[in-house]
């Protein structure tokens, strides 16, 4: 009787120290090992074609091409392929679009290693794996009213400090029309100000500062 062959594990990272971690402690099992690493987005979709491995495990913010978009490309030539996303970012709006876009888990760096490994296994078995504290930022985010794109890039020039006239002058609007984008802003986010509204972003994943 053949044995179960073992998990084949991409890792996609751009910090090396949290690679080489991932990859000690995966290549330890007798069930999983490491095929290949990839330290940006286009480098870890070229090496799914490579490897076409049974998870890849990817991180939200690297060189490139973010983990979002790595699980779009993936997911539209091979939809049936399990990505895992391990990051350090757990903030709803992330959690929300990388779970609605395909992918099968999310995990974050500080997590136990027994509950990694159980991830990966969750995610290769093509089972769905979150925390139960990251499933509930998820259910919140479903229940918050969604900001529109034009929200979304006013809110990002808040997030840069840009007043109303400088928001309406790189974005092609009225000063009048951006005031109101703003007052939309604080009342799906709840936030009394501006710089509320910016924070609440920011912790939330909807914005880069």
């Amino acid at each position: 009787m053949s044995e179960t062959a073992p998990i084949r594990v991409i890792l996609a990272d751009d910090h090396p120290v949290v690679r080489d971690g991932l990859a000690a402690i995966v290549n330890q099992q007798k069930d999983m090992r490491v095929v290949a690493e990839a330290d940006d987005g286009d480098i870890a979709i070229a090496l799914y074609e490579e490897h076409r491995p049974d998870v890849m495990v990817l991180d939200l913010r690297m060189p490139r091409r973010d983990g979002l978009s790595v699980v779009e490309e993936v997911l539209e030539k091979h939809p049936k392929a399990r990505l895992l996303i391990m990051t350090t970012y757990d903030g709803d709006e992330d959690i929300f679009k990388s779970l609605s876009r395909g992918a099968k888990g999310y995990i974050l760096k500080d997590a136990p290693r027994q509950e990694i490994l159980a991830a990966i296994r969750a995610v290769a078995a093509d089972q769905p794996y979150t925390s139960g504290a990251i499933a509930a930022k998820a259910l919140q985010r479903m229940a918050r009213p969604s900001l529109t794109q034009r929200e979304l890039d006013v809110l990002q020039q808040l997030g840069e400090g840009r007043s109303n006239k400088d928001i309406g002058r790189r974005l092609q609007i009225s000063e009048g029309t951006a005031k109101s984008h703003v007052k939309a802003i604080l009342t799906k986010l709840d936030a009394i100000s501006r710089t509320e509204a910016v924070s609440v972003a920011h912790r939330r994943g909807l914005i880069r500062l």
